[in-house]
């Protein structure tokens, strides 16, 4: 891992820093019992950290980088560019129509931020990260002419409408 630069919050400091203290008070003769009710911490983890401690000195004891898939993107940076991405609409994304779906938005997401995102996360996403809700679209067409809905109504579904013959079972 050398020259490998990693991110540590000042969190890790400072559950590293209370690790130094515990082996301190350790060392000065106070009990693992002592340390965890000083420090507010399990005697398990003051008996680990003794452990760790004696196997590989203070360097055991320091943080080490995480482990595992590296967060993908930070929460406070969608909730930032995200909405200002979608309120663009899915045409200005080179949709076909200006609905967005989860599978659209995961699109977008994906290549905006570089992170590929199942439906299932973008709907967590944006339901518990940015508060939004499902919306459906207007049933009207945009393209809707209401003279022309008002003179077939007038003309033509009377014609269609007609009543059954007399003696026609219904």
């Amino acid at each position: 891992m050398q020259g490998q630069q990693t991110k540590q919050g000042p969190g890790t400091r400072m559950r590293e820093a209370r690790r130094m203290e515990a082996i301190g008070l350790i060392r000065a003769g106070a009990t693992q019992a002592d340390v965890a009710r000083q420090l507010r911490v399990s005697r398990e983890a003051v008996r680990k950290w003794w452990d760790r401690y004696q196997r590989g000195g203070l360097r055991a004891l320091r943080a080490r980088p995480r482990t595992g898939h590296p967060r993908q993107v930070a929460l406070p940076v969608l909730r930032k560019r995200l909405p200002r991405l979608l309120a663009k609409g899915a045409t200005a994304h080179g949709y076909a129509t200006d609905i967005w779906t989860l599978s659209r938005v995961s699109d977008v997401i994906e290549r905006e931020f570089g992170v590929r995102y199942s439906v299932g996360h973008t709907w967590r996403l944006l339901v518990e990260g940015l508060g939004w809700t499902c919306q459906k679209p207007e049933r009207r067409a945009r393209e809707r002419d209401d003279r022309a809905v008002q003179k077939w109504r007038r003309e033509v579904w009377p014609e269609i409408q007609k009543t059954p013959a007399a003696g026609v079972a219904r």
